[in-house]
């Protein structure tokens, strides 16, 4: 299990104390600080000496995806599943997911969530609705993959990753769509994650127009794509997103960033028919 932490001496043992009190207790747990420069390295090591199935890697402050990847990397086990400093996991989540892909012979599975916002649940809208397959169709659109709730196997891992590190935001999202050109994605029908949101620092709240990265993740993905319907999908949302797009760069003048993304666009459509 891999822990990606900054800056969150705050929260992050009540995550960390989610995984130890999991009823699967064939787990390994890989924090990794990036580069944190308050207390939460203190309370990460602090946590470790407490339990010889947790282990601490410190890097410099190069970003999540950096984050998540060295945790791979560093991890032992034959499944792998993330986990973000400020959710948590209710007691059941790793058992629920290892019986699922046991029973089902899926690769990738995620859980249902709880949403929390400035400390009150809300109720995800229904486009939010997690689907179950193949759904590379509806993902392009919204993420619809959490990384708190999935769990993948390493093979798995070892054809769609790692993470993009030169994006900044929406890596999950670019990453997700690589996985659903090789695999379907299970769910295990119950809220078993309790997912945290309303920080200053979120990176959805950092990057506040990032159809750039979206863009990016979807050029990527198509790159990949074997299927026809693959790529009609991918092209299409390419098409879609960029016209939006590339009418806010020419609004405000980002004359080369508009070029850049029609380049993508008539890439996208000659993909799409290739």
């Amino acid at each position: 299990m891999i822990l990606p932490v900054r800056n969150r001496a705050a929260v992050v043992e009540r995550a960390v104390r989610s995984v130890w009190a999991q009823t699967w207790q064939d787990w390994e747990l890989v924090a990794v600080d990036d580069g944190s420069d308050d207390a939460t390295r203190t309370v990460l090591e602090d946590l470790a000496a407490q339990e010889p199935r947790m282990r601490v890697l410190v890097t410099p402050p190069r970003g999540v995806s950096h984050a998540r990847n060295r945790g791979v990397e560093a991890s032992a086990g034959a499944w792998i599943a993330f986990l973000d400093s400020d959710d948590l996991w209710l007691p059941r989540k790793l058992e629920a997911q290892m019986r699922f892909v046991a029973d089902s012979g899926f690769s990738a599975c995620q859980t249902e969530e709880i949403w929390i916002r400035h400390g009150r649940r809300v109720n995800p809208c229904r486009k939010h609705a997690k689907p179950a397959g193949w759904f590379l169709e509806r993902a392009v659109a919204l993420c619809l993959i959490s990384p708190s709730c999935v769990l993948f196997s390493r093979a798995l891992w070892e054809q769609v990753g790692p993470f993009d590190e030169d994006l900044p935001a929406c890596e999950d999202y670019a990453l997700w769509l690589r996985l659903l050109l090789v695999a379907p994605v299970g769910l295990v029908p119950q809220a078993l994650v309790v997912k945290t949101g309303g920080h200053a620092d979120q990176l959805s709240r950092l990057f506040v127009g990032q159809d750039r990265f979206r863009l990016e993740g979807l050029r990527r993905a198509l790159a990949r794509a074997q299927r026809a319907e693959d790529r009609r999908i991918l092209a299409a949302e390419m098409v879609r997103r960029g016209r939006i797009y590339q009418a806010g760069c020419l609004k405000h003048g980002l004359v080369d960033e508009a070029v850049l993304v029609g380049q993508w666009m008539d890439a996208a459509r000659a993909g799409k028919e290739a």
